[in-house]
């Protein structure tokens, strides 16, 4: 062969490293184009079955290498990514549910799954039914014949009721209704969805696995080969993928889950006791305390609790006063999300999202990062007194 030009050596090097380098930290495979060894192989390769490199939206070893260590987290068989948490969640719905189809949801649901459920009534002809989320084994008088998807969420991320999440399985499956189950909460370490009944499993990957507050990902987690292939196919036909340079970043954090979770955890019970103490509280919705709805199930379904509860102020209290609370804070930045370093909190119209819900004062909701539990508790402190 002549020699290449500058230009073409640009593209094409004779050089290759040499074999047997080896790490901890998983390998960064950046790729769109995926080489083939020959025409045969790109013949042979088939991106559904993940025993060989097709193209990069379909995976490089970097993603499998995620999938398959939060598939096994979890208690999982099979894992697609997604570019983040609600992406997860309509790769769910697009695999399930087609026209005529209707969903159950949880009333006091992650809201976007809330608006994207609305979405689907508004504009596919899928009705999209709201349940109280304690009802537990009476969902089965909702069902319909037409019901194909049943949405749980344990806790709730802004109420923290927790659920029957077995009773409310039992009677979805007696009827032939898939269920989902919105695991982020328990980071997929404190609470273990498929044990309980769940058959698919989402994650917000940009909470804790990831650690800091960096990233965009989610997960959908399954045992079940059927319900896999359904969503593997709606992951190719919404071009679902995810940069290794992310990837990565979730790997990195997985090795510190447990150690940051519990950290956050211990946090946030010290500085929700505190404020179950202070008068301008009227109620700490923590499922570790005893007064938080759904507290047995809690005890008796979950490992742990994290650093995510909210609080009730007392209803003498305008919103613009706690507002002014919030503004007040030092410590604690102004924004949604959780399982980050840093502490947030953010207040919620409770009565808009959540339907019967008690005429109460304004609910707050606290994400305890990793800071000292003693200087949140005096930050908070002041900005009471501010308020």
């Amino acid at each position: 062969m002549t020699e290449k030009s500058p230009q073409t050596r640009l593209i094409h090097s004779d050089y290759q490293p040499p074999a047997g380098f080896d790490a901890y930290p998983t390998g960064i495979h950046h790729a769109s184009t995926v080489l083939f060894k020959n025409v045969a192989a790109l013949r042979s390769g088939e991106w559904k079955e993940k025993n060989a490199y097709t193209y990069g939206l379909h995976g490089t070893p970097t993603t499998f290498t995620l999938e398959a260590r939060l598939a096994e987290i979890e208690g999982g068989k099979h894992c697609l990514l997604a570019p983040s948490g609600l992406a997860a969640i309509a790769m769910v719905d697009f695999a399930f549910l087609k026209t005529g189809d209707d969903v159950l949801l949880p009333d006091n649901i992650y809201n976007p799954n809330r608006v994207l459920g609305d979405w689907l009534q508004e504009s596919m002809g899928i009705t999209a039914r709201y349940y109280d989320p304690m009802i537990g084994a009476g969902i089965a008088a909702l069902i319909q014949p037409n019901t194909k998807l049943l949405w749980t969420e344990a806790p709730g991320s802004v109420s923290m009721e927790v659920p029957d999440l077995p009773a409310l399985c039992k009677a979805a499956h007696d009827r032939g209704v898939v269920v989902a189950l919105d695991n982020t909460w328990a980071a997929g370490i404190a609470m273990r969805g498929f044990d309980l009944g769940a058959d698919i499993v989402i994650h917000a990957l940009t909470k804790y696995q990831s650690g800091g507050a960096d990233v965009l990902m989610g997960a959908v987690i399954t045992r079940d080969d059927g319900l896999h292939e359904k969503l593997s196919a709606a992951h190719m036909r919404n071009g679902y993928g995810v940069g290794a340079d992310d990837a990565y970043l979730v790997l990195r954090g997985l090795p510190t889950l447990k150690l940051r979770f519990d950290a956050h955890d211990a946090g946030g019970r010290k500085v929700a006791a505190w404020l179950k103490g202070r008068p301008e509280i009227t109620k700490v919705l923590h499922p570790a305390f005893e007064d938080c709805p759904g507290h047995e199930f809690w005890q008796r379904d979950f490992t742990g609790a994290g650093g995510l509860f909210s609080v009730l102020f007392d209803a003498r209290y305008t919103p613009e006063q706690t507002d002014r609370f919030i503004d007040s804070l030092t410590l604690f930045g102004i924004g949604y999300s959780w399982g980050g370093p840093n502490s947030l909190c953010v207040p919620y119209p409770i009565q808009s999202m959540r339907r019967g819900w008690p005429d109460a004062g304004m609910l707050v909701r606290f994400n305890i990062g990793l800071e000292d539990p003693a200087d949140l508790i005096a930050d908070i402190e002041q900005a009471l007194s501010a308020m």
